[in-house]
């Protein structure tokens, strides 16, 4: 049994977080930023079909990645720190520092408050973001030692935060880290079910597909990996020896094209809830002339028509981790929207 910290524990992939390491026995504290944080995180654990004692067992500490109050106490006592929280504009903002240095600065903040509590291990959420981007087009597929090129052509200010502030949590570590040991995975599109109004921004494009208010995709491929799985992973890394100082990316297979996810809902979803998902696919120059005037193509424009191969091999054979398949994932997604009216 460990006493974890979970940081963010409104979040969508946190609360999944939670639930695992509550299953695995350990003890749980999670950070909240609101004064309805508990009661939200409390809500989506029992929806997560969570025990009554289990979900009554967690603790909660006041923080924020904005400011050093309340750190101290959060990690008090705490043998491992699994570090989820993390900006994430919901729209690219203009000025590139708005997103980076709050990422970079709340998580050192935190790896600083592991650190001086004794903390053994902290396993940062990274993302793909920061191995894959900034590169000219290649077959071959990303892994570990594969670093996102901050500087590079398409890199928006979040793949910038990520990639920025994983670095500076590999510096510390090394540099001032004493006797923390850090661990990171890096997940590509993060989906799965929902359990209440927090999830990621990637359940969102499904969202938008069975809405109706995506009328056609756009020629965008990405690689998929289901909320329960990446938790699953977080906590793999936490305790396994062999995870110490090493990157782990998370995804259940290669990259999909976006037209073939929305032929997964049509496919796999009973009934009308997937009716208004669309069959019609934009051309790449109309995205690009569209991207003159839409900030919401201007924002996928450099990745129309590039795939980006990615490899998990390290956390299959290192760590045994065995994703789910991704169809699974998706009809999971789109049957939890259905569900919740959020659709």
């Amino acid at each position: 049994m460990r006493t974890v910290l979970v940081t963010g524990g409104t979040g969508f992939l946190a609360t999944r977080c939670i639930a695992q390491a509550l299953a695995a026995g350990h003890r749980v504290r999670t950070t909240v930023r609101t004064a309805d944080g508990p009661d939200r995180v409390r809500a989506a654990l029992a929806a997560a079909g969570v025990s009554d004692d289990a979900v009554a067992s967690v603790t909660y500490a006041g923080a924020n990645l904005l400011a050093d109050e309340g750190w101290a106490h959060a990690v008090a006592d705490c043998d491992a720190v699994l570090h989820t929280a993390s900006p994430f504009p919901p729209e690219v903002p203009r000025d590139p520092a708005d997103v980076i240095g709050p990422a970079r600065e709340g998580t050192l903040r935190v790896l600083r408050a592991a650190r001086d509590a004794g903390v053994r291990r902290a396993v940062l959420t990274s993302s793909f973001a920061a191995v894959g981007y900034g590169h000219p087009p290649t077959e071959r597929a990303f892994t570990e030692d594969d670093w996102t090129d901050a500087q590079g052509p398409g890199v928006n200010p979040y793949i910038a935060s990520k990639t920025l502030a994983e670095r500076a949590a590999w510096d510390f570590v090394e540099k001032e880290g004493g006797g923390l040991e850090l661990a990171v995975v890096n997940p590509v599109g993060i989906f799965g079910p929902v359990l209440g109004p927090d999830f990621s921004a990637s359940i969102g494009m499904v969202r938008r597909l069975l809405d109706g208010s995506t009328r056609a995709v756009p020629n965008l491929s990405f690689a998929v990996v289901d909320v329960r799985d990446t938790a699953d992973l977080h906590l793999r890394a936490m305790a396994d020896d062999r995870a110490a100082g090493r990157r782990f990316i998370a995804a259940a297979g290669d990259a999909i094209a976006y037209r073939d996810i929305a032929a997964t809902l049509r496919e796999r979803l009973d009934g009308p809830a997937a009716a208004k998902v669309p069959t019609r696919q934009l051309s790449d120059r109309t995205v690009r002339f569209g991207a003159r005037f839409s900030p919401a193509l201007r924002a996928i424009e450099a990745n129309v028509g590039v795939v980006r191969h990615v490899s998990a091999e390290r956390a299959r054979t290192v760590l045994g981790w065995e994703p789910r398949p991704v169809a699974d994932t998706l009809a999971d997604t789109g049957r939890s929207l259905a569900e919740l009216g959020l659709v």
